[in-house]
């Protein structure tokens, strides 16, 4: 479409500023379920926003196609829109930023240009070895997923910014049986490189963690040691990410609120989001706003240091932006939690009565966002003297986030992207009420 006319257009119109935001994904998803193709579904995705000022009043209009037939219809739908804004929050049209980073890492051509053909004869190979792995798997389905981003922002203010990113993911789950008890084992590996999908890797994890878990009872209520495992301890992450958020905190709906530098943690807990992470298809050098991101501490050794903002929350606070607008909310890019020294097995062979924790369910109906409590159905190892013993499940731990980061004792080394997209190694907590039988 002709973007100068577009312009020239809202300026004569009276619109002051005009922002055009574009994005584009492409997908696909592939499920192979005993050994036959189940699902092939190749998506693409087209979202145009435009914004803009008229009467110090923000105007939106969404559309997939724009075209110059309709540039009329979209200033007009503009203004109207404008005119029945009560708010002026967030009648803002950024200048840009002095800097930008370079990304050019966050995007692989060689995944993109990889044949469908030898996607779908990776995923049915590693459904052949999660068959062929042990006679007590009796059900494999094994799935990939695939995004690739593109964004485009221009405005009348003179910024012309674009970024593209783009990653995959590949996993399978099992049910193992045996005579008395049967399990289920899942877990994903993300990346961009296609070469990070080793099939004998990701395969043997998920079958030997399901298998391990046959014959899993509850144990004693009671206080235990507890290690999260990265997975779990990043699903419970994804569930509070949301507290970062200065738009929660202004409302009242976040546990940090009025906790800016203080301590919520213990000193070994350091959280970040880093928008220029690769192998991530979120990683981004600007937000939906036009304001350049950064590499920012969110936790630093135990200390809350910022909360994430968009344009309206830092215009509320008196701050510059973080680069965190996102869809009209504010949400960190990549949340990770940086890791310490210790591996998995120093971890467990700290524990001298608790619990290895490696799945927990309904973290986001059980999490309080407000209140800090949690309470959640979890499943894992019971421990002794550094040794697993037992696997357990039917078990629930509970507690409050910043209770739980402040009695962190050890931190692990094994950093990973988890499927809610947060990254995370694995914990060790002093002691947390578990029940069980």
């Amino acid at each position: 479409m002709n973007l100068d006319k577009l312009f020239r257009l809202a300026q004569e119109k009276g619109i002051s500023d005009l922002q055009i935001f574009s994005s584009y994904r492409n997908s696909l998803s592939i499920e192979v379920f005993e050994g036959e193709v189940d699902q092939y579904v190749i998506a693409d995705t087209n979202s145009l926003i435009i914004k803009g000022i008229y009467n110090s009043k923000m105007g939106t209009f969404v559309t997939e196609v724009l075209d110059d037939e309709i540039i009329e219809e979209v200033l007009d739908t503009i203004i109207a829109s404008a005119k029945e804004i009560d708010s002026l929050d967030d009648a803002i049209i950024y200048e840009g930023d002095k800097h930008y980073e370079v990304l050019d890492d966050i995007y692989n051509e060689n995944l993109v240009n990889m044949s469908v053909a030898d996607k779908i004869s990776h995923l049915q190979a590693l459904d052949k070895y999660l068959h062929e792995f042990d006679e007590r798997v009796s059900v494999v389905e094994t799935m990939y997923s695939e995004n690739n981003n593109k964004v485009l922002l221009k405005n009348s203010k003179g910024i012309n910014l674009e970024n593209q990113a783009n990653s995959a993911y590949i996993g399978g789950s099992v049910i193992v049986k045996d005579e008395v008890d049967q399990r289920v084992g899942f877990d994903v590996v993300i990346s961009n490189d296609f070469s990070d999908f080793d099939i004998e890797k990701v395969g043997k994890k998920i079958v030997e963690d399901a298998l391990a878990a046959l014959g899993a009872k509850p144990i004693p209520s009671d206080n235990y040691e507890i290690v999260f495992s990265n997975g779990a301890i990043a699903t419970l992450l994804s569930a509070f990410q949301g507290v970062f958020s200065a738009d929660n905190v202004q409302k009242g709906m976040s546990l940090l609120k009025d906790k800016l530098n203080q301590e919520v943690g213990s000193n070994l807990v350091s959280i970040v989001d880093d928008p220029f992470m690769k192998k991530s298809a979120s990683s981004r050098s600007f937000d939906d706003e036009g304001v350049a991101t950064k590499y920012k501490e969110l936790v630093s050794k135990g200390i809350l240091k910022t909360y994430l903002h968009n344009l309206v929350t830092a215009n509320k606070d008196g701050v510059k932006s973080t680069g965190n607008g996102f869809s009209g909310s504010v949400m960190p890019v990549n949340l990770k939690m940086l890791p310490g020294e210790h591996s998995l097995d120093k971890l467990i062979a700290s524990i001298s009565d608790g619990v290895y924790i490696t799945d927990v369910q309904g973290a986001h109906a059980g999490a309080n966002a407000i209140s800090g409590d949690f309470s959640l159905q979890a499943s894992g190892y019971y421990v002794k003297d550094g040794k697993i013993i037992k696997p357990v499940a039917l078990i629930t731990v509970a507690g409050n986030f910043i209770d739980m980061l402040k009695d962190i004792t050890m931190v692990g080394s094994d950093l990973k992207m988890s499927y809610y997209g947060v990254t995370s190694p694995s914990i060790k907590v002093k002691s947390m009420p578990v029940s069980g039988s």
